[in-house]
């Protein structure tokens, strides 16, 4: 069976910013009787969406017995606030269809959305449009793989924050905007989080710093750091101790009720 694409937007907030006029969508992957789901946001340093960061995990959720809808989200060229719009919007639609839990989960710049989503979920992105923008866009949970948490050049993806704010990528001000981890409140959501310690291109000091963070505000996380491995692993079939992440967040989100 086929899976049903979700238009997001009737008229796409920044669509003028965008060189192909791109329009974001959910693509549904579907359990019969569960209301709960789990946006997937891929990575790509935000120049792309990487295929096996989507639709498996997809189908990993599915088989936790967990509805889930990958995220078709801007990538450069887009305005720096179209991809943050496209996941609240993803969130509300959800919640309008009747889902009582929804979450995010994300890989790399990918996991960078999905930790916007869950600590500048009450940023106006964009202006609302229609009913199902007065539903909330705040996750009840956020699953953050090998993500970029920070704008900071000391630790940041340099190709994210160059790709994501565009002509304006060395504003430090709008970058401090964008560091998740300067964004935490007692208000955020729970917390999964993984990453490898010998991650070459997104620092694993990326995700000690949003677990910092989400333990000073007694905010739920829940984190594995494991020994070895590269970036981009995804479901990371190969690697016996951890692949065993999949499972790990699935126990997580229905501890919190999904």
């Amino acid at each position: 069976m086929e899976n049903r694409k979700i238009m997001l937007w009737k008229k796409p907030p920044y669509i003028e910013f965008s060189a192909e006029k791109f329009e974001a969508s959910l693509k549904e992957f579907k359990v019969n009787g569960k209301k709960s789901a789990m946006i997937v946001c891929p990575g790509g340093a935000y120049a792309c969406k990487a295929e096996h960061e989507g639709d498996p995990i997809a189908e990993m959720f599915n088989e936790g017995g967990i509805n889930a809808y990958v995220l078709d989200y801007n990538v450069a060229p887009c305005h720096k606030f179209a991809p943050l719009s496209d996941v609240q919007r993803a969130i509300r639609t959800l919640r309008s269809m009747g889902y009582e839990k929804v979450g995010t989960l994300g890989f790399s710049a990918g996991g960078h959305l999905c930790c916007t989503s869950a600590t500048m979920y009450d940023f106006e992105a964009y202006e609302k449009t229609d009913d199902i923008d007065n539903f909330s866009a705040r996750p009840d949970a956020f699953v953050p793989c090998y993500p970029v948490v920070t704008m900071d050049k000391k630790y940041t993806h340099m190709v994210s924050r160059q790709l994501l704010l565009g002509d304006e990528w060395e504003n430090e001000e709008l970058a401090e905007l964008f560091s998740n981890e300067k964004h935490v409140t007692k208000n955020t959501p729970p917390c999964f989080l993984w990453h490898t310690a010998t991650d070459d291109a997104v620092p694993v000091q990326n995700s000690i710093m949003l677990a910092n963070a989400l333990i000073e505000n007694n905010v739920e996380v829940e984190m594995h750091i494991y020994s070895h491995g590269c970036h981009g692993l995804g479901l990371a079939k190969e690697f016996n101790d951890i692949s065993t992440w999949t499972q790990n967040c699935v126990i997580f989100l229905k501890n919190r009720g999904f």
